[in-house]
């Protein structure tokens, strides 16, 4: 259940401020003793005693306003790097404490804590209390290390040779006191200002990572879980227990495509046209799109085409839309391409790169588009045993990341996949993929005329001739015509199904008719899976969404992009419209189109391939016979 949006106000925050200044400044805490002190001389690393002491704790005085002075002892006043790190350290601590409360507020524990005041709980209310107090500290905890990790800004690599803190979960400020403490440890004897905010920066999400591991102790965290967190001031969001991308927000730049600068592909071009508007439509307090919600929401998509057909400029066209949208909005854009570059040589670090990348991407206060661009080189079949093995780990977190079992569509995002050969893409990853689009460039004559003369330029005085410039990009006309193509298959194999579907069955009218049609697709393409014909349902919902969003509702925010999501809900409801058969039937054979056209490039390429070995083992006997007859083979 989503309890909705949740605002921090700034009189909640500061009514927790001397505790926090407190914390930051001096406390005593208690260590489990497990490390030693001493230092084995010339090799940075500690003694570590054989005999066990565990069960050993001692004191030890936290100051982390110290700690951070000292990076630069030769100085007395703070650094801005140290400062901010002060700062954000205190601020934390107020603001987990805030959502402690409002943790409370949710939950019995306020009334519990307030009849525990007056008299000493007893028997099951006791426990309860315990219990709710305990996972109060817990959110408490997490919400302190979310805040570091997405308002402290790092460019160094962090060190590896940090510990989680000894995590207390007796009440929210025993849980705030025993990460600072572990924050002080990690800082304590940073060279400089940047290796002690990349320091506490790795700090707050391993003990994010260390908090996550033991929420399975705590079950009194109830409504939590959906509770979204927003702290305006400081561009801080906390939504349950996601931690938002903590990358610092820089305008996008790139080179942006206008529609009519992009010349066929008309297919492609109308639904990214589509996607653009169905993603201003998400709203921001809901967390929801009214597309999810009422069908034909675009998550996933692959491009596939040959070389030069135009996917680098659609990529261009649908992120120069978006951008001018949220800027009319007043949202922030963030796009992202994933690319070969990201590939890494160490192990795990792939999997790290790509998982950060769909983190930046979902993040649910943004309006997000990524794209893997050459998919085919940066994720990997599973059953290849030549590519890296980053490039299988890229390929198990997008499998997991699009369709896994924690996958949740909130309708702020979408993510598209392009390749020269998609058939070289793993047939799980790909299938994930709910749409397909052919960027097949320009194909009639009027198509070649319109891209010459777009591309020419106009500095010269050649006429134009008999000839209407741009008509036949006219995206209504256009796409009609494209889809009416769809109504029979393009691809050779797919083509022999449809005849004999026909010949024996006539035209579809029934559901059973095409559910009949898609068994003997099945039949003759085994890769034609349940997941596919979801892919096929949700384009055929899509084309009952083919609503045409006014370009008014997009001109101010008010008119659309401003309005409740329930307003928004209705005025989309207000132009949708049935589906048709035929809507069915164009769309089954538009991705099956794909699938047999990406089986049959498979197929061509390994007959390709054992014909050029055939003519090279030939090649290979003539020359042996040549040496043999010059008496120049030795064996």
């Amino acid at each position: 259940m989503d309890v909705g949006l949740t605002t921090l106000v700034e009189k909640d925050i500061a009514k927790h401020l001397a505790v926090a200044q407190a914390m930051v400044t001096r406390f005593v805490s208690l260590d489990s003793g497990e490390k030693s002190g001493t230092e084995i001389a010339g090799t940075g690393r500690r003694f570590v005693s054989t005999v066990s002491t565990g069960g050993l704790r001692k004191t030890r005085e936290v100051e982390l306003a110290k700690t951070i002075q000292s990076v630069r002892a030769d100085d007395q006043m703070l650094s801005i790097a140290q400062h901010t790190l002060l700062f954000r350290a205190r601020r934390g601590v107020a603001i987990a404490l805030a959502v402690a409360d409002v943790f409370g507020r949710q939950s019995d524990l306020e009334s519990l804590m307030a009849r525990n005041a007056s008299a000493p709980l007893q028997g099951e209310e006791a426990s309860h209390f315990k219990r709710l107090l305990s996972a109060a500290a817990y959110v408490a905890a997490f919400a302190f290390a979310a805040y570091l990790a997405q308002l402290i800004e790092a460019d160094s690599e962090p060190a590896n040779d940090m510990s989680e803190p000894d995590f207390v979960f007796d009440t929210a400020q025993d849980a705030l006191k025993s990460v600072i403490a572990g924050l002080d440890r990690a800082i304590s004897g940073a060279s400089d200002e940047q290796v002690m905010l990349a320091r506490a920066k790795a700090f707050s999400a391993l003990a994010i990572e260390g908090l996550l591991q033991r929420k399975g102790r705590f079950d009194g965290l109830g409504n939590f879980e959906d509770t979204h967190l927003r702290l305006d001031s400081d561009d801080f969001t906390l939504d349950g227990f996601d931690v938002a991308p903590s990358k610092k927000r820089t305008p996008l730049v790139m080179t942006f495509k206008k529609p009519n600068e992009v010349v066929g592909n008309h297919i492609a071009k109308f639904q990214a046209l589509k996607l653009s508007k169905m993603l201003m439509a998400y709203d921001f307090d809901r967390q929801l799109n009214p597309f999810v919600e009422l069908g034909g929401f675009l998550f996933t998509f692959i491009g596939d085409g040959a070389p030069g057909t135009g996917k680098t400029t659609l990529i261009q066209m649908i992120a120069g839309m978006l951008n001018d949208y949220c800027q009319v909005a007043g949202y922030a854009f963030h796009y992202e391409n994933f690319g070969v570059d990201q590939i890494s040589s160490y192990q795990g670090k792939s999997g790290q790169n790509c998982k950060q990348f769909v983190t930046n991407v979902l993040n649910p206060r943004v309006i997000g588009f990524g794209t893997i661009d050459d998919i085919d080189q940066v994720a990997a079949k599973r059953s290849d045993d030549r590519a890296s093995s980053g490039q299988h780990e890229i390929t198990g977190v997008l499998m997991e990341a699009f369709s896994g079992a924690s996958t949740v569509v909130r309708g702020n995002c979408s993510f598209g996949m392009f390749s020269n050969y998609p058939e070289n893409v793993d047939d799980a990853l790909r299938q994930r993929a709910g749409a397909r689009w052919l960027v097949d460039g320009p194909q009639t004559r009027d198509d070649y005329i319109d891209i010459f003369a777009l591309l020419a330029g106009k500095n010269h005085k050649i006429p134009l001739g008999d000839h209407k410039l741009y008509e036949a990009q006219q995206i209504a006309r256009a796409v009609e015509t494209a889809y009416d193509e769809l109504s029979e298959p393009r691809e050779e194999g797919l083509k022999v199904v449809f005849d004999r579907f026909i010949k024996d069955n006539g035209e579809p009218k029934t559901l059973s008719d095409i559910g009949t049609y898609l068994h003997m697709i099945k039949e003759r393409e085994p890769r034609f899976t349940g997941r596919a014909i979801k892919n096929v349902t949700d384009a055929i919902k899509m084309r009952a969404m083919d609503v045409e969003l006014p370009d008014e509702w997009f001109e101010k925010p008010e008119t659309f992009m401003h309005k409740g999501y329930d307003e928004k809900k209705a005025m989309i409801e207000t132009l949708r419209k049935p589906f048709t058969m035929e809507m069915v039937l164009q769309e089954t054979n538009r991705y099956a189109d794909s699938e047999f056209r990406y089986s049959d490039k498979s197929d061509d390429a390994a007959v390709d391939k054992m014909v050029r070995d055939a003519r090279l083992r030939e090649r290979a006997v003539r020359e042996v016979e040549a040496l043999k007859a010059k008496g120049q083979w030795d064996v």
